[in-house]
């Protein structure tokens, strides 16, 4: 825990060095404007700045230090009793908290708080983290895919994601948007497909009163709902050639402009786009302008459909049941062995949002805690392949060796771990003499994924 104290008053200084006591705390401390500027540029979780420093040659220290490190935290402090309106100003301006007369104890509470806020936050990533590769999938390309979002994330930048329908493009922008600056800004999503054609420029950008028929109050657009946050404009290629030079000249100069208004707004908003269209087929045949897209393209993140990443089929299963069991008040904890080869083979034309819909049918209609194959939409049914089979369809196709038969008609019910243990177990037993790299490979996981799920399941890899 990195804390600065800056303060003028170097009696008041050398007593909190010679009190500090806070555990894991690394306190450093400045007396003078010239040497604050210099504090402030390095790493720091928790700087408490006397007012009087707050301005120095025309430095703002609110905005150096946002630039500097964006994640720390600024409590201002002062000498005597302020009034609520100045200690309301400097916490619209960026700072956490005011504190008047401090002592230890107080600069102590506030910054174990604090550490203790960054720990939660820095678990609740981790958390995140791991849900976001379990449900995404460990393979080769989803991993790729993930190194650019954590690079891009940060930024400011526009990403366009493509993919085909229903493969998780929402899912990956709020990815995008959890992982940047704007994560307690809003999120707002918006089909720009599902908008009527006549009043999708309102919507987007809002609208003046008068402005047209049926506009009977000044109406504010999505554009201004996500002020300071992330817009994510998904079938961006539905939308028409006007709403596209508007998006053009907000992408351009951060500015609207409401439709009937003639004044144009700042807005502080990152875009993200997606589609399920081919942009460039889309710009050949004059539908979309081709400087937008060179604009939304800065980043590309193509997603690839759920039958490449079939792997991942068991994780958004078992998601997805935790969240049908909480929304239907549920409590399905199991599959049988037909359910399971039947979604195992199934192909998911509609990716994954056709197997939260398949799974959310299937819990509704269960009984006893298990999902059977009759719970299961008719079209899934028909893929029921013999449970032994079942791995192999998740591995994508036949394997030396084949799986031990199950007896006819022997619906056993199989835990997703112990699915998960058998097919790992199997690709063991099939690249057998293979280095665990190669194998984590074949399986589309990490090293340390296998190594921790070899952990988790006691699976001795020697042997």
């Amino acid at each position: 825990m990195r804390v600065l104290l800056a303060s003028p008053k170097a009696e008041f200084v050398r007593d909190i060095e010679r009190l500090w006591r806070l555990p894991d705390s690394d306190l450093r401390t400045v007396t003078s404007r010239e040497s604050l500027v210099s504090a402030l540029s390095k790493p720091l979780d928790v700087a408490f700045v006397h007012s009087s420093f707050l301005q120095h040659e025309n430095l703002d220290v609110f905005s150096f230090l946002k630039g500097q490190n964006p994640e720390a935290a600024l409590v201002v402090i002062y000498d005597d009793v302020i009034e609520q309106e100045e200690a309301d100003r400097v916490v619209e301006r960026g700072a956490i908290g005011v504190l008047s007369h401090p002592t230890v104890s107080n600069l102590e509470a506030y910054a174990g708080q604090y550490s203790r806020q960054l720990a939660d936050v820095s678990h609740e990533r981790l958390n995140e983290d791991e849900l976001w590769k379990t449900l995404l999938g460990e393979t080769p390309e989803m991993r790729k895919i993930l190194r650019t979002v954590y690079k891009v994330a940060p930024t400011t930048s526009t990403v366009l994601i493509t993919g085909e329908s229903g493969s998780g493009k929402e899912f990956l922008a709020n990815i995008v948007h959890k992982l940047s600056k704007r994560a307690e800004r809003p999120f707002v999503a918006v089909n720009c497909g599902a908008i009527p054609e006549n009043i999708v420029e309102s919507e987007l950008f809002g609208s003046k009163k008068g402005a047209f028929t049926g506009a009977i109050a000044d109406k504010k657009g999505l554009f201004e709902s996500a002020a300071g946050g992330t817009l994510f404009l998904d079938e961006v290629g539905e939308l028409s050639q006007a709403t596209q030079v508007k998006l053009l000249r907000f992408l351009q100069s951060k500015e609207i402009r409401r439709v009937g208004e003639t004044e144009n707004r700042y807005l502080d908003v990152r875009v993200i786009a997606a589609t399920n269209k081919d942009l460039q087929k889309a710009i050949k045949e004059g539908s979309f302008r081709e400087d937008l897209y060179y604009r939304l393209n800065t980043f590309h993140l193509d997603l690839p459909p759920l039958r490449d990443r079939k792997i991942v089929i068991p994780n958004l299963i078992a998601y997805f049941i935790v969240r049908n069991n909480k929304e239907y008040g549920k409590h399905v904890q199991t599959l049988d062995a037909a359910a399971q080869a039947a979604l195992a083979a199934y192909p998911y034309p509609g990716n994954i949002r056709e197997l939260e819909n398949i799974i959310e049918h299937a819990v509704v209609l269960s009984e006893g805690g298990a999902i059977r194959l009759e719970d299961l939409p008719e079209n899934v049914q028909k893929q029921s392949v013999p449970p032994q089979r079942m791995l192999l369809a998740l591995q994508g196709g036949e394997s030396p060796g084949g799986l031990p038969l199950e007896e006819p008609g022997n619906e056993e019910i199989i835990p997703l771990e112990d699915l998960e243990r058998q097919y790992i177990v199997h690709a063991l037993s099939v690249m057998k003499g293979m280095p665990l790299n190669a194998i984590a490979e074949k399986l589309g996981i990490g090293r340390t994924t296998l190594w921790r799920k070899l952990t988790k399941y006691k699976i001795d890899f020697k042997e």
